[in-house]
């Protein structure tokens, strides 16, 4: 299974468990969410771009993951969200630097399809 698929297999995992268990926060969350992404002055995409900065500046795997999935789908170009992984190293130093090394991982890996 590829490093990709695996990681949203588990995300999905979550999703599926935290409504499952707990509803209410689940659809809290999924309001928020929708919300939150909702265009406004900020396009999807560059909302996304800022998403895959955040992911990875609280080195959250899963979170980077599927946000570099998202800002591809939402139109963002490979070195759009490789410049927004360096920006985030940029701020983050040294320990964001090994989480962008999955973050580039998970971006060559999308942008083959």
């Amino acid at each position: 299974m590829s490093y990709v698929r695996e990681i949203l297999r588990e995300v999905s995992y979550a999703f599926r468990s935290l409504n499952r268990h707990t509803p209410e926060v689940a659809k809290a969350f999924k309001d928020l969410l929708e919300a939150a992404l909702t265009k406004g002055k900020l396009t999807l995409r560059e909302k996304e771009l800022v998403l895959v900065g955040v992911s990875v500046a609280l080195r959250c795997e899963p979170c980077t993951v599927l946000h570099i999935k998202k800002a591809l789908e939402a139109g963002a170009d490979p070195e759009e969200i490789a410049e927004a992984i360096a920006v985030t190293v940029l701020m983050g130093g040294g320990p964001v630097i090994t989480t962008s090394a999955k973050a580039f991982k998970a971006l060559e890996e999308l942008s083959r399809k």
